[in-house]
């Protein structure tokens, strides 16, 4: 990934905000709305806690009510956030350490966005010219390090990749059976 690249360059500026308060099933409501995949969770401006697809999937195998649930009861806190004035290679190595697929931008003790994985895997895919080919790959079934560290001219492209069975953002894939997977998904 790009060293000068920050994190300002690529995050999403619009974000959806909600109260703890709000039920589960207002907030599914607003982010199909919006048509966003999660929420920031605040408590007057500060943010709290993210909200995601995943957290109201918890509330539907937990057969609760999402009529009567809470945001802040299925919220995923703390909530992680990062500078916009930051690398981008600084934050995806965040969001993979920590297993998370979003982090909260903060400026000034405000949110300014959301950055999520589609922005870190569309930055990196942009760093590649259209001329360059992708890198070789091993035969099947043998493992390589998958992290690109600098081009032909130089140039960084990307420490971090998607996972071809979770779709997880990690930095430590590795080619198993024709496919570049994560720690976990090498282990089931």
């Amino acid at each position: 990934m790009q060293s000068d690249v920050t994190i300002r360059d690529v995050m999403t500026r619009e974000y959806v905000g909600v109260s703890e308060s709000d039920t589960v099933l207002d907030v599914v409501g607003l982010m199909r709305q919006e048509e966003t995949g999660c929420v920031v969770v605040l408590r007057g401006s500060d943010p709290v806690g993210i909200l995601t697809e995943w957290d109201v999937l918890g509330v539907v195998a937990d057969e609760s009510s999402p009529r009567e649930t809470t945001a802040a009861s299925v919220m995923s806190d703390p909530v992680l956030t990062v500078s916009p004035d930051q690398q981008l290679r600084t934050a995806a190595g965040k969001m993979s350490r920590e297993n998370i697929r979003r982090l909260v931008v903060i400026e000034n003790g405000e949110v300014v966005g959301v950055l999520n994985e589609r922005d870190v895997i569309a930055a990196a895919a942009s760093f590649r010219r259209p001329e360059e080919p992708a890198p070789p790959s091993s035969a099947a079934g043998n493992q390589h390090d998958s992290r690109i560290a600098a081009g032909p001219n130089g140039e960084e492209y990307s420490d971090q990749s998607v996972c071809e069975t979770c779709g997880s953002l990690s930095d430590t894939l590795r080619e198993y059976n024709g496919q570049l997977v994560c720690t976990e998904c090498r282990e089931v």
